[in-house]
This record gives structure tokens, C-alpha cells and sequence, in this order.
């Protein structure tokens, strides 16, 4: 299926990915990771764009966002993008592009979706095997949603606010959350919708974007649906 043009929505969560050319790696040492998110922080308080969960791989990033203008996420990932590829090219002594071409993104139903994508995100280090818990590894908003350690980058969605009333409370929960892996099916939902620009959420959600947008939240199946009496009747 075609991948769609990708949705701007101010007040709406998003899932956004994004590449290194060619998966290249576009972290080396430390201080390329501190320098990401050193940027990041910037053109998201510049853009009004408030960052729940990230991670950092070796040659990908995954944030969970929400903006507060339309144009904000493309604008905060031009910025913090633009200043990191100066950095590592003078870093690494190198020229070109370092990203594989725009970044990827899809609105994200926060009542069905929001927090699996929270755990799909910083889980994204234990799938790779690069650590056998997510506590382990340094770059992601694991260590500041579950165990409390400041980081300025953050902003907590309303919807991870009301897992307790307190850090403590709200801790404790959301380490609850990764009591095991996620399912294949959750896994396969977010990946088709982040790279393809569909919506992520259940049916009414899809609805409800497609009436404020005017455009259809996946695109429609090819040939019919195979399931139905209507489409095997035509096939035979």
C-alpha cells in the first residue's frame, strides 16, 4: 500500500522515526548522542513541541511529540536536524547528507494507542538485544518516565500524568507497563502507520481525523475485502 502525505495536527500526538542514509550509523560516541538531544531540547521549546518518550539507536530515532502549531514538528526537525548534521560532519571530518530523506510520522489515538507507543519506543533497545531491559540503556526517556531521573527534555502527556497521583505513583505504574513484551500485532500496527503516514488508532479515531482532515486515515484495500460475501460473490 502507498504510503500517504503525512498529517499535521496541532494538540495530537505523533509518532515520529527518524534514519540515518542507508541506516548508516549517525551515533558514535557519547557526545553525539548528548548533542542530539542538546539540540532537540532547543528547537522543541523554540517550536512549542512537547517531547514524551524518545530513544536514541545507533542509526535511527524514534520520538513520541506533541505540537502545539501546525508546522511545528517539521520545523523542530529541520532545526535540531540541520544543527546535528553541521556537528557531525565537522566531529567526524566528513560532508553530505547524514538522514535519509524526510522524516516519518503518524497522529497517534492517545486513549488506545498513546502508551503502547510509549513502551514501543523505549523498548526499541531490548527488540534490537542491544540490553535485556530497557533501565539499561542510557539513551532513551525510559530512565526520567519510570525511575525519575531529570531530564529537561521531557514533558509528560496528560494521559501519563493520571497513572498515579504522584512521580512516585506514576513510576511505579508505568513500570508496570513492560512486564513483557509487546504483542506482534501492536508491533505491526505502529510500524505500518509510522511508515506509511496511516493514522494509529481504532476505528472512531480514524473517523474523527478523517472528518477534520478530509483525508482518508490508510489507504483503501485493493480488490475489495477478500472476507466478504460481496467480493467472493464477484469472484465467482
Amino acid at each position: 500500500m502507498a504510503r500517504l502525505p503525512r498529517l499535521y495536527l496541532p494538540g495530537c500526538a505523533q509518532h515520529v522515526i527518524q534514519r540515518g542514509n542507508n541506516r548508516e550509523a549517525c551515533f558514535y560516541a557519547d557526545a553525539d548522542y548528548k548533542a542530539y538531544l542538546s539540540f532537540l531540547k532547543d528547537a522543541a521549546a523554540k517550536y512549542q513541541v512537547a517531547i514524551h518518550a524518545f530513544v536514541l539507536m545507533t542509526n535511527h530515532v524514534h520520538l513520541l511529540v506533541t505540537p502545539q502549531s501546525e508546522q511545528a514538528v517539521s520545523r523542530m526537525m529541520q532545526a535540531q536536524g540541520r544543527k546535528y548534521v553541521q556537528y557531525f560532519n565537522y566531529t567526524y571530518r566528513r560532508t553530505g547528507t547524514l538522514w535519509e530523506g524526510r522524516y516519518k510520522s503518524t497522529v497517534v489515538d492517545a486513549d488506545n494507542y498513546l502508551l503502547t507507543v510509549y513502551r514501543y519506543i523505549e523498548l526499541n533497545p531490548v527488540r534490537a538485544k542491544m540490553v535485556s531491559h530497557a533501565a539499561e540503556y542510557p539513551w532513551s526517556s525510559y530512565q526520567g518516565n519510570a525511575l525519575g531521573k531529570p531530564i529537561q527534555l521531557l514533558t509528560p502527556h496528560v494521559l501519563y500524568n493520571q497513572l498515579g497521583k504522584t512521580d512516585n505513583e506514576r513510576q511505579v505504574a508505568y513500570r508496570g507497563l513492560f512486564n513483557g513484551m509487546m504483542t506482534d500485532q501492536e508491533l505491526t500496527a505502529i510500524r505500518d502507520a509510522t511508515n506509511k503516514a496511516w493514522v494509529l488508532g481504532d476505528e472512531r479515531f480514524k473517523a474523527q481525523i478523517a472528518a477534520r482532515t478530509g483525508r482518508q486515515p490508510e489507504p483503501a484495500g485493493r480488490g475489495g475485502d477478500r472476507k466478504s460475501a460481496a467480493y467472493r460473490n464477484q469472484r465467482h
